[in-house]
C-alpha cells in the first residue's frame, strides 16, 4: 500500500501530491492493477489533510482511468503506468540509483540532482523534434 507524503512548502496542491505520487508508484510498479488504494479516512488519519482533498484526488485518477471506485470496498488501481524497465530493480533503476550516490559523494544536493537530471531529459526529449526540424530544413 502506498503511503502518501504531503508537503506543504512545495506550493502544489495537496491533491495534485496525491495524484503525482500515485502515477509515480503506478510506474514504478509499487502499485499495480487491483490493488487498494488507502481510505480517505486513512489518508486523512496519516497526513492532517481535509478528507475532500483525498477525494477530489482519487476522482481525478479515476477520471484518468487508473482507478475506480468500488461502493463499500473502497478505490483500486485499474491500470499501470510504466514498464517493466522503470520498476524497482530493473537496471535501469539500478544504473540511475549508482548516478544519484556518485552524484550525491560529489557533493549535488537533492535539488541539484533533480536540475541536472531535468535538464538532460529535456535536452534528451526535444533533440529528436529539433533533428526532425533540420532535417526538414534540409530537404526544403
Amino acid at each position: 500500500m502506498v503511503e502518501f507524503r504531503i508537503d506543504r512548502r512545495s506550493g502544489v496542491a495537496t491533491y495534485l501530491q496525491i495524484v503525482q505520487q500515485t502515477q509515480q508508484a503506478l510506474r514504478l510498479g509499487l502499485l499495480e492493477p487491483g490493488d487498494r488504494l488507502p481510505t480517505a479516512r486513512e489518508v486523512v488519519q496519516a497526513t492532517a489533510i481535509n478528507p475532500n482533498t483525498v477525494l477530489k484526488a482519487y476522482r481525478e485518477l479515476e477520471r484518468e482511468g487508473l482507478v475506480e471506485a468500488r461502493r463499500g470496498l473502497g478505490t483500486f488501481v485499474r491500470a499501470t503506468l510504466g514498464g517493466a524497465a522503470s520498476a524497482a530493480g530493473s537496471p535501469l533503476h539500478d544504473e540511475l540509483a549508482d548516478w544519484a550516490r556518485r552524484a550525491r559523494e560529489t557533493g549535488l544536493e537533492r535539488e541539484d540532482m533533480a536540475a541536472l537530471f531535468t535538464s538532460v531529459l529535456d535536452d534528451t526529449y526535444r533533440a529528436p523534434r529539433a533533428r526532425r526540424t533540420q532535417q526538414g530544413d534540409e530537404n526544403a
